[in-house]
């Protein structure tokens, strides 16, 4: 029996989950709604300010990482505790947790200790705000040229990241400001509360 992930180190949880780049899938928006509503059951209707599916699985003909990114707003008065709970009990597993200077909890669902399960999940929650995964998702939706770059951009990081997710990641960063700044000129105040 192998190590349970949590005993991993982070070289070995990298050589398990390593960059996977594939062609856009278009039942990730369904994968999406399904959780979605999953999380709604879970979290309660009213406890939600907004949810929405972020991340290059939410662009179409974008390529990319096979997992949805969700990303969870709630109210500032929200009890956090209770909320981590219920997810945890619902089979998300907590991967990071800050609560300042904003709050930020990132979880996932789908890695197993054999490697990735057949869906994957990222889910992000925060307290409700303007935040730039949604200018990103929603530059990219209506700028095909740039999208396009995006997606060149990432099968290069690909091949040298291959099993460095947070270098992977470090190296996109750039091009993600430079797009998200000029989402906040095209859309101004889109996302403000």
């Amino acid at each position: 029996m192998g190590k349970d992930l949590s005993e991993m180190t982070l070289e070995e949880l990298w050589e398990l989950f390593p960059i996977i780049l594939r062609e856009h899938n278009p039942e990730y928006k369904e994968w999406y709604l399904k959780e979605k509503e999953n999380i709604e059951k879970t979290v309660g209707l009213n406890k939600i300010e907004r949810i929405n599916h972020i991340g290059s699985s939410a662009i179409e003909g974008l390529i990319a990482k096979p997992t949805v990114d969700i990303l969870l707003e709630v109210g500032c008065n929200s009890d956090i505790d209770n909320l981590k709970l219920r997810l945890e009990n619902a089979g998300w597993t907590l991967m990071a947790f800050e609560k300042k200077p904003d709050l930020k909890m990132s979880f996932n669902k789908g890695y197993t200790s054999n490697g990735f399960a057949e869906k994957v999940f990222h889910l992000h929650v925060r307290f409700l705000g303007d935040w730039d995964e949604l200018y990103f998702r929603d530059y990219l939706m209506i700028h095909e040229e740039v999208a396009k770059k995006y997606g060149e951009l990432k099968q290069k990081l690909k091949k040298q990241y291959e099993h460095n997710r947070d270098g992977y990641t470090e190296a996109k960063t750039e091009f993600i400001k430079k797009w998200t700044k000029q989402a906040r000129k095209e859309f101004p105040n889109r996302y403000l509360p």
